[in-house]
């Protein structure tokens, strides 16, 4: 349990509210579909383009409401965001008009992308930056730990297959983002960290403040003009196209590809989970500071690419059991690859992040996976199914090409840094 739970304290209180709304959360992800076809009466069409709309205004909301969290105090933003969302969910239990759900699914999609800044806001504020990975770390341990758990609710959900039990499901996921925010209020504020004046130059470490002209304030919104920062978070977009390929790509290449039995997929998601559950924090002890975490992503993407070449290799008539031994084989490289990932990309959003910032760079940073789930379907279909071995090279290059572009990127980072702590 020590490997899941962070210590006493704050990064422990943090971990517990990100468990209890995940477990909601993995009830919701598994069951929210047939809710909204079968209770709502949408189509399938008409759930794809609202949830399609919803998410991309979620990631627009993640700067700016993670400004508000800036200079309101991430734990009041996160506690005021994470009832909000409860409301949301609660919302969807009773609105049946279509206008009100795309209105109700954005309202939805926009806190959850705020909260998710303000809490990376709350988390560097409350941890010492020597810390932060090793707790992000014990976060997403217990968060795939109550994803998992929530899933397996959401499938009772599923086999009643009735109003009553997707309704239940609704209100268990809005009563785990109150609980939540009630944990999140036993936490100490954080207070703003005021700018530095025009014409001078706060001590703070380079890897904490963005790139700004001497004697100047930076812009309200810094983080839109820090370019070293925005390729950062393009290259972490590429590298979070494991996610997608988890989730959509490698199903869809089991049943049409592989004479693997199509079961084997959720199977593959289970390895997935449980691994980043026992693992994760293990994996996180190799990230320390910037350099480490640019090596770290570097070495992602060569384990990114060995899982692609023993993917393709599963395409091949290799029959029942060894494809499955095949896939299994490297959905375990797969996940090693994603661990080490995770780990330098914290390490990265928060070290190149001024303090006085975090909230809206976090909320830019967390750009990067929701820009991966949106391309993911294009690039998975297109790429796994319909170019075969060939695509999962294609897909390989690409998480190499970025992983190693991580080096150069994260040195030009500091450099843009580096001549403020000239000035005394």
């Amino acid at each position: 349990m020590s490997r899941i739970v962070p210590p006493p304290g704050p990064a422990r209180t943090l971990a517990l509210a990100q468990l209890t709304n995940s477990l909601g959360d993995g009830a919701f992800y598994a069951s929210s579909a047939l809710f909204f076809t079968r209770v709502v009466g949408l189509s399938a069409a008409q759930v794809g383009v609202a949830l399609t709309v919803a998410w991309a205004c979620g990631m627009l909301a993640g700067v700016p409401l993670g400004h508000v969290a800036d200079r309101w105090g991430p734990r009041r933003t996160a506690v005021v965001l994470a009832v909000a969302t409860a409301l949301a969910l609660s919302a969807f239990l009773v609105v049946r008009a279509y206008p009100l759900f795309i209105l109700v699914a954005c309202l939805y999609a926009c806190c959850q992308g705020g909260l998710t800044s303000a809490r990376q806001a709350l988390l560097a504020g409350l941890v010492p930056p020597e810390e932060r990975t090793a707790v992000r770390a014990h976060l997403q341990s217990t968060l795939n730990a109550g994803l998992a758990v929530g899933a397996g609710i959401g499938g009772l959900a599923l086999s009643f297959d009735t109003a009553p039990a997707y309704l239940a499901v609704f209100a268990l996921d809005a009563v785990a983002f109150l609980l939540a925010a009630l944990m999140l209020l036993r936490l100490p504020e954080v207070p703003p960290v005021p700018a530095a004046p025009a014409g001078t130059h706060a001590p703070r470490p380079p890897e904490t403040r963005a790139p700004r002209p001497p004697g100047t304030r930076a812009p309200r919104l810094a983080v839109l003009r820090d370019r070293p920062y925005a390729l950062i978070t393009f290259l972490n977009a590429i590298m979070y196209l494991n996610m997608p390929l988890l989730s959509l790509g490698l199903p869809l290449w089991i049943v049409e590809r592989t004479d693997a039995p199509k079961p084997v997929a959720a199977a593959l998601l289970v390895v997935n989970m449980l691994s980043v559950v026992i693992f994760q924090v293990r994996v996180a002890r190799q990230v320390t500071d910037l350099p480490s975490a640019a090596k770290v992503g570097a070495r992602s993407g060569w384990v990114f690419l060995a899982a692609c070449l023993v993917y393709a290799v599963s395409g091949a008539h290799l029959g029942p059991w060894a494809a499955v031994a095949v896939l299994v084989a490297a959905a375990l490289v797969q996940v090693f690859g994603e661990m080490m990932q995770g780990a330098a990309a914290w390490e990265l959003g928060f070290g190149l992040a001024p303090a006085d910032k975090q909230g809206q760079y976090q909320g830019f940073f967390g750009m990067g996976p929701q820009i991966a789930r949106m391309l993911g379907p294009v690039l998975m279909t297109t790429l796994l199914i319909g170019w075969g071995t060939a695509g999962w090279l294609v897909l390989g290059g690409l998480f190499l090409t970025a992983g190693l572009a991580l080096g150069p990127a994260v040195r030009h980072a500091q450099r843009t840094r580096e001549p403020l702590t000239t000035h005394p």
